[in-house]
């Protein structure tokens, strides 16, 4: 038999790619190659079909931006709630050893009554909620096979997604009515812990609103105590007076911007909760009311059980008794259903009798 050089320049073509392709891969490190091909995927994907627009491809380039917000949220959740805590004792420190002796000097027996029943009732509250929105779990679709109705699939999870179910990227599962993921709680809110958050978000503000208030004079008395006059020599005060005086600044400043702040989110929700709505469906909502009117239809909510009705259900509201010992005391009652079933309209009646 003779060589034939066709077959070995046949053999050199096949042989050769193989090898510098091996020897070029095992030069790139292992994410740089994960990452090279991510991105032929991404570019890939961008072409797909015909039905890619530009909320696909959006969503396509930016997915790596969002992993990396989902995981710096993750990771901040602990900081967040630590905090929180820091921040609210500190409050309470100083209104024990600042603001309570002022008040059992100054003030009358029934204004001494007032403030001291009114600020430890307002704290056992808003420790309470801020506890059990923290620890409580939002609630999770099952994972095993049922025959609980579904209205889609997850595309993350490939599980079937209840009605008001949407995925978390940041606790990476799906939630119950998911409202959204709140870092200064490190969880979700959703249908099992949205009472819990929106009390706490509601006795927070009261609590910032009463300190400002109550802590006017004593603020404007520090500030000017502090302010510094070059005119005439400043007051002789002691190490103890300017930090008690930095203490209901410090107090003041920080209250007042809580409270603000804090009490805007708080009007928002509550009208969400007047709606029948959580955040993710008042977009969700939005949008089909804008599609359907392009074709003259009127959209509904068909979570809308009127507006008293819609707090009933929400604070867990069965008897009258219950806007006392449910709402204006601590109080650990489940909310109405499990969260994966839920009456639709039209409603002739209110879900809960009062």
């Amino acid at each position: 038999m003779r060589w034939c050089p066709g077959s070995f320049l046949h053999l050199l073509r096949c042989v050769l790619p193989r090898c510098c392709s091996r020897r070029g891969r095992s030069r790139l490190p292992l994410c740089l190659r994960e990452l090279k091909s991510y991105t032929q995927v991404l570019a890939q994907s961008l072409f797909f079909n015909s039905l890619t627009d530009s909320d696909v491809v959006f969503d396509s380039v930016f997915e790596p931006v969002l992993w990396t917000v989902d995981y710096v949220t993750r990771w901040f959740g602990t900081v967040f709630v630590y905090l929180v805590v820091v921040l609210t004792s500190s409050i309470v420190l100083i209104a024990y050893v600042v603001l309570l002796p002022l008040i059992l000097n100054t003030y009358s027996p029934m204004w001494i009554a007032w403030h001291v029943c009114y600020g430890h009732w307002n704290l056992v509250m808003i420790a309470f909620h801020y506890y059990k929105a923290a620890k409580t779990s939002p609630g999770y679709p099952p994972t095993e096979k049922n025959d609980i109705p579904f209205v889609s699939v997850c595309k993350k999870c490939i599980l079937p997604k209840p009605a008001r179910t949407h995925h978390c990227g940041i606790c990476n599962r799906c939630i119950l009515k998911m409202d959204h993921h709140c870092p200064w709680l490190n969880n979700c809110v959703g249908h099992f812990n949205h009472r819990y958050f929106f009390s706490f978000c509601l006795f927070m503000t009261l609590g910032c609103v009463y300190c400002s208030i109550s802590g006017r004079n004593l603020f404007l008395e520090a500030y000017n105590a502090l302010e510094t006059n070059y005119q005439t020599p400043a007051p002789p005060y002691t190490y103890k007076d300017r930090m008690i005086h930095k203490s209901i600044i410090y107090m003041w400043v920080l209250t007042s911007t809580v409270g603000v702040a804090l009490g805007a989110l708080t009007a928002w929700h509550a009208i969400l909760i007047s709606r029948g709505e959580t955040s993710i469906e008042r977009h969700i909502n939005a949008k089909e009311t804008k599609r359907l009117a392009t074709w003259g239809r009127v959209y509904k909510n068909p979570f809308y059980y009127g507006k008293l009705n819609n707090w009933r259900i929400f604070l867990g509201v069965e008897k009258q008794s219950h806007w006392v010992t449910r709402v204006l005391l601590p109080s650990g009652h489940s909310p109405r259903g499990d969260g994966m079933t839920w009456d639709i309209f039209p409603l002739k009646k209110d879900l809960i009798p009062v």
